[in-house]
């Protein structure tokens, strides 16, 4: 993590001179390993970072858990979509449509809803159809979870750095959603 001077935490177990707190379930780390802040980014340092009775302390962007003194990590909190009024984890999601026999890859975004808030939608690599992707999400996951919208991509985008490209699959989702594919089209998206 760039935020850090190397690793914090191992095997879920705090390294010498890393504090390990929870706050509303996102974890925050402190100590001398902690940087100062963002270059030349104000307002994001005023965010994740602060100092706290001659600690610095990192908010990070993950959720986590105590369990037996040992740290879990249990996903990020910029993945949690909030549909309907119930919490749904994109990465949950993600993995679920990903355990679906035919999809090879799967990335899960939220789009704007005015009727549910945001709506689950996915971008899907791979030859299963929609009806067997929710019905599975469903089933693992509960309704809410299953994707509203589905956009089949013969591969995800990706950055420069070779991970998804998130911004880009979520451009994708929203318009498919507002203009769906055309018979023989493309994206095409699922209800």
């Amino acid at each position: 993590m760039s935020e850090t001077c190397g690793g914090c935490v191992y095997d879920g177990v705090p390294l010498d001179g890393v504090q390990v707190r929870l706050e509303q379930g996102r974890i925050l780390l402190g100590g001398e390993v902690v940087a100062a802040g963002y270059l030349d980014n104000p307002q994001l340092t005023s965010e994740h970072f602060r100092q706290e009775a001659g600690t610095r302390w990192f908010r990070t962007s993950d959720l986590g858990a105590w369990e037996g003194g040992v740290l879990s990590v249990s996903g990020r909190a910029d993945d949690v979509l909030i549909t309907g009024g119930v919490k749904v984890s994109a990465a949950a999601v993600a993995a679920a449509i990903e355990a679906v026999p035919g999809v090879q890859a799967a990335l899960v975004a939220g789009i704007d809803s005015p009727e549910w808030g945001t709506e689950v939608a996915a971008a899907v690599v791979g030859s299963a159809s929609a009806e067997d992707i929710q019905a599975h999400v469903r089933a693992e996951l509960g309704g809410p979870a299953a994707p509203r919208h589905l956009v089949f991509l013969d591969a995800l985008p990706l950055l420069e750095n070779g991970k998804p490209d998130r911004l880009t699959v979520a451009g994708l989702l929203r318009r498919a959603v507002k203009a769906p594919a055309e018979p023989g089209g493309a994206p095409s998206t699922g209800e």
